[in-house]
């Protein structure tokens, strides 16, 4: 596949959380050593090399040498696997939940990004670098991961949930033969439904499975891929769970950055519990603190402290939320950075003073790149109606009212009247200040009154023209779907699959190739 590609930087789009875009403009002082550079990835190193252990080398080696005993390495993968045993070796990592065939096509995106970031290292540091895929198998909300989307089909895994999702076997098969029907007739859908048919055979689990597609896909890259639903990994969490049950550390030490993020950006991505773990058996339900003992949320299951302490011998019946998983993460791999979507760095975000809290080393943070596929007759239709590609990461209902007022000239004398008031009215609350202030209240009020009239005129020619050009909306509202599916990024919505049918590993190539390891931005890619 021949691809011409534009980058459109976050800091362009409305969309971006403005948060996002203060960590990455280096406004916020907290984490300015902890944006992607050189420079700081030599430092997290430091940090690293000192902070963990041979021991930690080994058990996780031992982990990942267990997980993949059912599989046949690349020689790629060999190699890191077994350079994660020594002290010059590290990880980027990114993670994400076990959707049904890999979920929207960010999956790709996110995974790719990671070993295109370790090799960009690899090539300009003396250490080793391994892209690691850190899988959510611990995850329970079954209904997120359950289905997948084409242009055309929605798929569906039906099973029983409430636990580890990680853990859940495949019985249902239905989607498989759906997806066959779709697929057959494509250049590699024999391919894709092989695939299907391989990780989703009765009796594998759903981490399984989503090793298997991993594995098809990015196994000649050197991934790695470590579910964190282990024994011997939950082991290196006793303390910080011992921590977290008796003094509630967590939400304690990231009160700060919480307050901050509350007051600057009027959000918080995840507020932290007083206890940040479920307790993990057939199900995974919160545990919290009431009246002295430790209730299972849902259950008939208390535990006394002593009790609750006793079943820190069973580390693998304890599982972290959501802020908790990065703490496990950090300590379980030799990490430097993290890959993640805007959602997930901005949770990450509140945890620096708890990792500092806990003596471990915090990552360097890196939001993900996005990547937008469109066909040449796609391309065709938005130049040929005045549009470029960043337009379509703007306010899009602004990019419409500005192209049906772009000839019509009342817009523009109502612009000109507007700003002549504007500047009368300026004038007069300058001279107005040599009198008494109630004169200036006047003039304020009266100001505020007309320049409501002229917003009403404007929205009222809007209004007008969206019914003169009717025809004109229409074809921007149906090229706007084209480009975001479901009123969506096409990445958050779409399926791998419906790119990959077409044009096999040569796709994969080309997000690859495209991929931008330095600079957080959205790549629009067109096929001649």
């Amino acid at each position: 596949m021949q691809a011409q590609s534009i980058e459109i930087p976050f800091q362009d789009i409305d969309s971006i959380p403005l948060l996002i875009k203060d960590f990455l403009n280096h406004k916020l002082s907290d984490f300015s050593n902890y944006t992607f550079s050189l420079e700081n990835i030599k430092e997290r190193i430091k940090e690293k090399k000192e902070a963990f252990s041979t021991e930690k080398r080994q058990i996780l080696s031992q982990v990942l040498a267990e997980q993949y005993q059912d599989f046949e390495l690349t020689q790629a993968q060999t190699q890191n696997l077994e350079a994660l045993k020594e002290s010059d070796t590290f990880s980027i990592t990114t993670g994400h939940q076990l959707n049904l065939f890999t979920g929207p096509s960010f999956f790709i995106y996110k995974i790719l990004q990671t070993i295109k970031t370790a090799e960009y290292l690899n090539q300009k540091l003396g250490e080793k670098v391994v892209p690691v895929f850190w899988m959510a198998s611990e995850d329970h909300d079954f209904e997120e991961i359950n289905h997948f989307k084409t242009p055309s089909h929605y798929y569906e895994f039906k099973a029983h949930s409430g636990g580890a999702v990680g853990r859940i076997k495949v019985e249902d098969q239905s989607f498989i033969s759906e997806f066959e029907k779709e697929f057959k007739d494509t250049v590699f859908g024999t391919e894709l439904i092989l695939w299907m048919k391989e990780a989703y055979a009765k009796g594998n689990t759903l981490s399984q499975a989503t090793r298997s597609i991993a594995q098809r896909l990015f196994a000649s890259y050197g991934l790695l891929c470590i579910d964190g639903d282990h024994p011997q990994l939950k082991q290196q969490m006793t303390n910080i769970f011992r921590d977290e049950l008796l003094h509630q550390s967590l939400k304690r030490e990231s009160q700060r950055l919480v307050d901050f993020l509350s007051q600057d950006y009027k959000k918080v991505q995840v507020n932290p519990r007083d206890i940040n773990l479920f307790y993990l058996t057939n199900t995974r339900n919160r545990i919290e603190l009431q009246n002295e003992n430790f209730k299972v949320v849902d259950t008939e299951l208390s535990f006394t402290k002593k009790e609750m302490l006793a079943e820190l011998s069973h580390p693998e019946r304890i599982s972290p939320n959501a802020l908790m998983r990065p703490i496990y993460q950090e300590t379980v791999l030799p990490n430097l950075a993290y890959i993640g979507g805007n959602a997930e760095i901005m949770y990450w975000l509140e945890l620096k003073d708890y990792f500092q809290y806990l003596n471990l080393p915090y990552p360097i943070l890196i939001p993900r790149n996005s990547m937008l596929f469109l066909t040449e007759k796609t391309l065709k239709k938005i130049h040929k109606l005045g549009l470029s590609i960043n337009d379509f990461f703007r306010n899009f209902a602004q990019v419409i009212s500005e192209q049906l007022l772009k000839n019509q000239p009342l817009e523009a004398l109502l612009k000109e009247k507007e700003n002549t008031l504007k500047k009368l009215f300026g004038e007069l609350k300058t001279k107005a200040s040599l009198t008494d202030i109630s004169f200036r209240n006047l003039l304020e009020a009266e100001e505020k009154r007309q320049t409501k009239s002229f917003l009403r005129m404007q929205k009222r020619l809007l209004k007008a023209e969206k019914i003169k050009q009717s025809e004109r909306l229409e074809q921007l509202e149906r090229l706007f779907l084209e480009v975001h599916p479901m009123q969506n990024w096409q990445e958050r919505v779409i399926n791998f699959s419906s790119f990959y049918a077409d044009e096999g590993q040569q796709w994969l190539k080309t997000c690859y190739e495209k991929m931008n390891v330095e600079k957080a931005v959205v790549c629009a890619i067109s096929s001649n």
